[in-house]
């Protein structure tokens, strides 16, 4: 194990963050065609396999359905371009990955509010679908390490406190800055906070105790910026999501999974407002749901399906990362507030913004 300087990953998705939940005076362009016109629908995702998956899972079956639909597939998601382009009138997004409580926040002012009245719920995870999103997936994003960094188990991490002990597990962390992937939640944990007692969130405390690995620490931008740190050996342990560990693992990086307190959160889609094609977007989101689509993205990516009675063949990597199969998760299980986030997300992502660049 070698101890690396401090590394700071950068995007644009970390600037104008402290206004990227304001509200917008622009309204929503005339919805224009259906699934039986030609349309095309701009998907913006994370990017790499989660995205080629979603493509699979979810746009191919649609487009089979309704061959008059295509969809043009870019990446980063970034609300601050949402905002950017709601204000100036010219949406070019229509499909968008957000943290369900962003789009819950900004629901009718960044976001159109859609009718998925239709979706069958009885067999989905509640609060899966919203006014303004549709729930794609359930993301855990749990600790891991690289097996060769830690090749005796008995000397290896065990628990989100081990995450910051650097005497005792030396070495290079990773860990997303995005919200939604739990770097509040894991600062407190590993502060020794339960994982009952978390919410409200204490920020001050939590970014105190990043203080205390800073140096030790890479902060990514994004999923796919950790994901490739972990495949070419940049970081030894990490907290990255499920669906970025099981590709990774698939790519023939071995990984450990540590089950102690994991974070979960909804990995949710919505339409930016003003989107020309409204209807046809909210169309395709309310095929999410279905058994053959939450099949096959939980199979693909290993990611908690939002669709309880879809079956699953999974593979050995992907069977490894079911954080709500307590037979593989041992350890407990805190799902974000979506509500708090929803109320604070604005002024906390400003905070956590200001102190990366400080």
């Amino acid at each position: 194990m070698v101890s690396r300087s401090r590394t700071i990953l950068t995007a644009s998705a970390l600037v104008a963050s402290a206004a990227l939940l304001a509200g917008c005076s622009t309204g929503p362009a005339e919805p224009t065609g259906n699934p039986d016109e030609p349309t095309t629908l701009t998907f913006v995702g994370y990017g790499g396999a989660g995205q080629d998956a979603m493509i699979a899972a979810w746009q191919d079956p649609y487009t089979a359905e309704h061959p008059n639909v295509t969809f043009v597939n870019t990446s980063p998601p970034d609300i601050s371009q949402v905002q950017a382009q709601v204000q100036a009138g010219a949406v070019q997004w229509d499909v968008v990955a957000v943290a369900a409580f962003a789009a819950q926040q900004n629901c009718g002012t960044l976001f159109e509010e859609i009718d998925l009245s239709g979706v069958d719920q009885t067999d989905l995870v509640p609060g899966s679908v919203g006014d303004c999103f549709m729930t794609g997936f359930y993301n855990a994003t749990p600790l891991a390490y690289r097996t060769d960094a830690f090749p005796d188990p008995s000397k290896a991490p065990k628990t989100v406190a081990d995450f910051f002990d650097v005497e005792k597990f030396p070495g290079q962390r990773g860990v997303l800055t995005n919200l939604q992937n739990g770097l509040l939640e894991y600062g407190l944990l590993g502060d020794g906070v339960a994982g009952d007692k978390l919410y409200p969130l204490d920020v001050d405390r939590s970014l105190a105790k990043w203080d205390t690995i800073r140096d030790h620490t890479t902060f990514a931008p994004n999923v796919g910026a950790l994901q490739q740190a972990v495949a070419s050996n940049q970081v030894d342990m990490f907290f990255l999501s499920d669906s970025r560990i099981v590709p990774t693992m698939n790519d023939r990086t071995d990984i450990t999974v540590v089950w102690d307190t994991t974070v979960v959160t909804q990995s949710a889609f919505a339409v930016p407002l003003g989107s020309a094609h409204k209807d046809v977007a909210a169309d395709f989101l309310s095929t999410l749901g279905g058994k053959q689509q939450v099949t096959s993205i939980t199979e693909a990516l290993g990611t908690a399906p939002v669709n309880t009675a879809a079956p699953l063949n999974l593979s050995e990597n992907a069977a490894k990362l079911q954080v709500f199969n307590p037979k593989v998760n041992t350890g407990e299980t805190v799902i974000q507030d979506l509500d708090w986030y929803a109320s604070n997300f604005n002024d906390v992502q400003a905070q956590v913004t200001n102190w990366l660049a400080g």
